[in-house]
């Protein structure tokens, strides 16, 4: 939230936080995902993401990209556009980079750290 929020203000424009299920105060859609060992499942207010609107996906750190995919796919179906994905930091070998490209999104990140 740090990090989303702090970008939001500068920009000028609203904030949307994406949290685990059973985290936000109103009513919620939610999009479940894959983790290693299960399915988690995130949520937006319904609310949050008008038709149309522009979203920058703004997060600390993209490895395998469930969660980030998730949140892609969860804020198109409420409407939103998700024009770029940015991260602090991208673990490559984990491929979470390439799985949202293949989504047809851009991502940046300020830096990558292989696993050797």
């Amino acid at each position: 939230f740090i990090l989303g929020g702090a970008i939001a203000h500068q920009l000028s424009v609203g904030f949307v936080p994406v949290r685990k299920k059973g985290k936000l105060p109103y009513k919620t859609i939610g999009e479940r995902y894959s983790l290693e060992y299960g399915v988690d499942e995130i949520e937006i207010h319904i609310d949050a993401v008008a038709k149309g609107e522009k979203v920058l996906l703004v997060d600390d750190l993209i490895a395998t990209g469930g969660t980030a995919s998730a949140a892609v796919r969860l804020i198109e179906r409420a409407g939103g556009e998700v024009v770029l994905c940015s991260f602090v930091v991208d673990l490559p070998e984990l491929g979470g980079a390439d799985r949202l490209r293949a989504m047809g999104k851009q991502v940046v990140a300020l830096a990558a750290f292989d696993g050797h």
